[in-house]
């Protein structure tokens, strides 16, 4: 059986992620534990019920995890720092903590104390696996986030600075524009166009 997938327009997260990957993966189905999931998804693929474009589509996410995992975890892979670094016990508690709480006011310090390190441990080790400084991570992370929001979603730039983290719109705007180069707005905008 092959399965080829494809998805439109992937967001900023998604695009990292990609990114890692060879153009054309190959995993045989006996290399990973899939089975019970493309079982599912061929069963699926065949009704017309209603909720099946939702039910297919969360079926082809966790079928890619589950595929992404399978990849990244061969002893030759070429798996993306982030990626590896949620094995550290020091860095990858502290970068779930930035996923699942983006809109928390972070500090190194704060982070540290979490992980149970000082905040030079956390600064070094955080760039030796991850490439960047936590903060810098932090900073990365809400503007991608924000920048999907921004396409993929009607919501005030207002409402999305708060969601990222940030106090209000006007600092968000800036910190987005130092990043991208454009306003918020604008990046939204180019959605619209593409």
């Amino acid at each position: 059986m092959l399965l080829i997938g494809k998805y439109r327009r992937p967001g900023e997260i998604a695009t990292h992620l990609l990114s890692a990957l060879p153009p054309l993966l190959v995993i045989p189905r006996a290399a990973h534990g899939e089975s019970a999931l493309v079982s599912r998804l061929a069963e699926e693929t065949v009704r017309n019920e209603p909720g099946q474009d939702l039910v297919l589509e969360r079926l082809l996410d966790l079928l890619l995890v589950a595929i992404l995992r399978a990849w990244f975890t061969r002893p030759d892979a070429d798996a993306p720092p982030r990626y590896r670094a949620n094995g550290d016990p020091v860095v990858g508690p502290v970068l779930r903590l930035i996923h699942g709480h983006p809109d928390h006011p972070w500090t190194v310090a704060a982070l540290a104390g979490r992980t149970g390190v000082s905040r030079a441990t956390l600064a070094r080790r955080s760039t030796g696996l991850v490439g960047m400084p936590p903060m810098a991570y932090l900073t990365e992370w809400r503007i991608d986030l924000a920048a999907d929001l921004l396409k993929n979603s009607d919501t005030t730039i207002d409402s999305i600075a708060r969601q990222v983290g940030y106090g209000s719109a006007f600092a968000f705007s800036t910190a987005f524009k130092r990043a991208r180069g454009i306003s918020p707005q604008r990046h939204r905008n180019r959605g619209d166009h593409e």
